[in-house]
């Protein structure tokens, strides 16, 4: 019999899911998922807590030491403080709150702990993680690209930790000598080759970068450019016109304060077809507009409307150019922009590469739209001088390795000749170890030098090519100059991975390999926890070949069994994806098939004195449409959540807890004005005993009422996202179906897991008609009224009838300051009509629905947090009514696919504590008045 761990129990989840949102806001520098691009990455806090509360006892399993409830609460309050200081950014490396976690998971595992594998270990958040804790990491991908990131963060750092540097500059330093902390060494060394691979690309391709002249109004003189605008062009398809015309979404290059620049289209006409040029011109006018859409784009000499299909045939036919739009230069005193130069135009295009990727790009029509246009290879997605670039830099590091080997051997180190994925620690062994990080910094490299880069224009900084998950087409770019200092050049890059190396952990030792999860082997008895795929989410083997192919160059022969093939696999990746299978129900199949064996390999592998941990965030719901003869839509399971679970069931496993974790930022692109799922939930499995009993439909039904509505008021307790809740309930209802050996229908049939998880939305939609319950006349009048017109008017009659049965009146509604009643119409106010200046306190007539939707106007539009915690003092007990109408808002605006309208609620509830905090500091600071005696 196993001992039952913390995570099983109870965790200080509010804490936790604040500090993961915090980190995954802003991207920090040192921070390890910045060492390479990965996709879909775990908060490390989150990471950090699921495992150390894996691993340590809950005081329930110690009736010894804590007989009884009231002391197991508090030394599980003891266990949450340690959480609470372990899952802190500024804590990550601390000695002895890391100490003190390691003691506790040492007294927990009889000082024998295991080891843990992350089968699917994707960015590493893991596995980095465990290694922090002072456990034996083991890491496994199909994909090479994040098992060479896996590798670069947790199995190469122990095995150079306490090295000095070998690079000449540093062995001239007094400080040499010193004690080298960490890989501190090997940071300092990266740096230095780094900066030589700078300075060896000016010698050889600096005069592709020429520096510009400046007018007189910016001083004179030449000046560094930093960067180039640049638009795709197509020749008009009108035959009186012919002119060559720019494809770009907007030619605005800066915005500060009220004054605004922009690239001018100047047309002469004084040849035989027009000639477009561009001039920059600074003003507060509004400046042109873009001239591409949806729809395409129109010539702006002759108003001739040029449809998409025509761009892609232009494109497919390579009559796609490109025109520079603008210039960014170094001034005298800070950034000048400047009008494109014959000269730097024909430099650029003068650019010859001596070798180029030309691999064929995925053809995927939702995530790689590029190839529609034409642009078929790999090397189509960059300039020439990108291409240029890129490929002197990827031939340079190859050419350093032997450079640093060379250096390595002057200190003094012996070289055993054996390399790094031979298990190598010596000075060849280190010199790869070198080329593996300046080779991230290519990946890097070409994110920000490509021809689907964007421009900042308040903040005059380049956007990457992967702001989301896909390869889109952009018809006007930014091409920066990578010698000089500007976001995107090649020393930005080697300073964050040289950042990165300075704080990793680098103590146990840790290994990571190329395996398929289905044929999983380990020689060791695990802990695992793992963030699988997403069922259909997305294909990333198609978006990392983008990486491989400059990666490969440089280390095919340091790790040749990584980087042997052309591109990385894709028939095994387990993805449903209907692109690649041929049909929706094929692509199921093969994903439902292949995950269940890998969970069933996980429960063959794994140690069963460990809860198996999951991460998944795959949105629950999937919404089937409208007959006509409901008055709703109807939410049936979602194929994602049904294939993970069925894959689960039948690998034997029982879904014991699950947590709903704060995961994703959301200000992501997909999050923007959307209901993305901004948590992971997590799943704690265990083998489900072979002596589970069977159970019947309306057992599983009353078992269902009983125990998931207690469950969804905690999760409502811990302030989960209304955008989360679905998602949440399935494991308190997943844990009720699982713990038996099959639910049988009434016809002797086994249930299946869709027909579970939608009894499941069944039972969740009774809990909030329970919930309304509770609230006011009117706001229950208000509920049903939104849910059929939202803030669109109806009939009056129809008005009428719905609050006498809901006992109140139009008028009342009216009088409360929710409703407008107006020839025979009927409508809810809308947040924007209602009054600034409204007092709760001297409203006599005060609905939940009236309290919520202004927190949410004060929260939009008002003083944000600050003035939705005033509010809060004021409403009493109305505000906490207040939040739990937010989430049936949310759940009908989710139904309905009303996404923008969701958000306001989402957000109310994602903010409350921020609020009820300022609220409580509020009422602290406001002086209560004495009466008179």
């Amino acid at each position: 019999m196993y001992r039952k761990k913390l995570i099983e129990v109870a965790l200080p989840l509010e804490v936790i899911n604040k500090l993961s949102a915090e980190e995954k806001a802003v991207p920090r520098r040192g921070h390890p998922q910045t060492i390479h691009l990965w996709f879909a990455r775990r908060p490390l806090a989150a990471c950090r807590a699921v495992i150390f509360a894996s691993l340590v006892d809950d005081p329930s399993s110690d009736l010894e030491n804590f007989p009884t409830e009231e002391e197991q609460a508090k030394e599980r309050q003891r266990l949450f403080n340690i959480i609470e200081q372990l899952v802190k950014w500024e804590n990550s490396n601390n000695p002895s709150i890391l100490e003190e976690a390691r003691t506790e998971i040492l007294k927990s595992t009889n000082g024998n702990p295991p080891p843990v594998l992350d089968p699917f270990c994707g960015g590493g958040s893991i596995p980095l993680e465990a290694q922090r804790l002072g456990l034996e990491a083991y890491a496994s991908d199909l994909n090479p690209v994040p098992v060479l990131i896996n590798k670069a963060l947790i199995e190469i750092p122990p095995k150079f930790a306490g090295r000095p540097p070998v690079n000449p500059e540093a062995r001239q330093k007094t400080d040499y000598s010193r004690t080298w902390c960490g890989v501190k060494g090997l940071a300092e060394d990266v740096r230095y080759y780094g900066q030589w691979i700078r300075d060896e690309a000016e010698k050889r391709i600096g005069h592709l970068y020429p520096k510009v002249k400046l007018p007189k109004e910016h001083g004179g003189g030449e000046a560094k450019v930093l960067a180039w605008f640049w638009a795709k062009t197509v020749k008009c398809p009108n035959p009186a016109c012919n002119a060559v015309i720019p494809l770009a979404r907007s030619f605005t290059v800066s915005v500060k304060k009220k004054e605004k620049t922009w690239a001018e289209p100047i047309i002469d006409h004084s040849q035989k077809h027009p000639i477009i040029r561009f001039q920059i011109q600074t003003g507060d006018k509004n400046p042109p507009d873009g001239t591409v859409n949806r729809r395409g784009t129109i010539c702006i000499c002759c108003s001739t409307p040029i449809p998409l299909d025509y761009l892609r045939t232009e494109g497919i036919a390579s009559r796609i150019k490109k025109q520079m739009t603008a210039i960014v230069a170094e001034g005298h005193r800070g950034r000048v922009y400047l009008s494109p130069d014959e000269e730097q135009e024909k430099i650029a295009n003068q650019a010859k590469p001596k070798w180029i990727p030309d691999r064929v790009l995925s053809t995927h029509s939702q995530y790689m739209a590029a190839p529609r246009y034409g642009m078929t290879k790999h090397s189509d997605l960059f300039t020439p001088r990108q291409l240029v670039l890129l490929t002197t830099i990827s031939d340079l590091i190859s050419e350093v390795r032997q450079q640093v080997l060379q250096d390595a051997i002057t200190t003094g180190s012996f070289d055993e000749g054996i390399s790094l994925s031979n298990g190598g620690t010596g000075v060849k062994a280190y010199a790869e170890a070198v080329t593996v990080y300046l080779s991230c910094a290519i990946s890097r490299l070409a994110d920000y030098n490509n021809t689907i880069c964007s421009w900042n224009i308040k903040g005059g900084s380049v956007g990457h090519l992967f702001t989301r998950q896909a390869i889109p087409m952009s018809w006007d770019f930014i091409e920066v100059n990578p010698l000089e200092k500007m976001s995107g050049n090649w020393l930005g890059g080697i300073e964050w991975i040289s950042d990165v190396l300075e704080n990793l952990v680098a103590t146990k030792s840790c290994s990571v390999i190329q395996q398929d999860a289905v044929v999983l082997e380990t020689k060791v008895r695990p802990c695992i926890s793992t963030d699988p795929p997403y069922y259909d989410n997305v294909p990333y083997a198609d978006l990392s070949d983008f990486f491989y192919i400059w990666l490969q160059p440089s280390l095919n022969e340091i790790y040749p069994d990584l980087f042997r093939a052309s591109l990385t696999p894709k028939i095994q990746e387990l993805v449903a994806d209907q692109f690649r299978f041929g049909s929706r129900e094929k692509a199921r199949q093969v994903f439902e098939d292949r995950l269940s064996k890998a969970f069933y390999r996980m429960r063959e592998v794994a140690n069963y004195d460990y809860p198996l941990t999951i991460f998944y965030a795959f949105k629950q719901s999937e919404i089937e449409e409208d007959d006509g003869k409901s008055s709703h839509n109807t939410v049936v399971a979602s194929t994602g959540w049904e294939t993970m679970l069925e894959g689960l069931l039948k690998a034997n496993f029982v879904i014991q807890g699950t947590w709903p974790m704060r995961t994703e930022r959301n200000a992501r692109t997909r999050g923007i004005g959307s209901n993305a799922l901004a948590s992971s939930i997590v799943l704690v499995c265990r083998p489900r005993p072979e002596t589970a009993p069977s159970s019947t439909r309306r057992q599983f039904v009353n078992y269902l009422k009983r125990e998931l509505p207690d469950a969804l008021q905690k999760l409502q307790q811990g302030n989960i996202a209304p955008v989360d809740l679905a998602q949440a309930s399935i494991g308190p209802g997943m844990a009720i179906y699982s713990r038996y050996s099959k639910i049988l229908e009434a016809d002797g049939t086994p249930m299946s897991v869709r027909t579970a998880l939608q009894l499941i939305n069944q039972t969740l939609d009774e809990f909030f008609a329970e919930q309304e319950g509770e609230f006011d006349a009117e706001t229950r009048f208000a509920l049903i009224w939104f849910e059929q017109h939202a803030f669109n008017e109806g009939l009056f009659g129809e008005a009428e009838t719905l609050s006498k049965a809901k006992n109140t009146a139009v008028q009342g509604m009216v009088d409360a300051g929710i409703l407008i009643a107006k020839a025979g119409k009927v409508r809810l106010l809308r947040r924007n009509e209602l009054p600034k200046n409204w007092n709760p306190q001297t409203d006599n007539r005060l609905p939940v629905w009236e309290a919520t939707q202004h927190m949410i106007r004060e929260l939009q539009d008002g003083a944000g947090n600050q003035g939705a915690a005033n509010l809060l003092c004021q409403l009493g007990t109305i505000g906490e009514a207040a939040r739990e109408l937010a989430y049936r808002l949310y759940n009908i605006c989710d139904r309905k696919g009303w996404a923008a309208e969701g958000v306001a609620y989402n957000s109310l509830v994602i903010s409350w504590p921020e609020i009820s905090r300022l609220a409580a500091q509020t009422q602290e600071t406001t002086p209560v008045q004495m009466a008179l005696l």
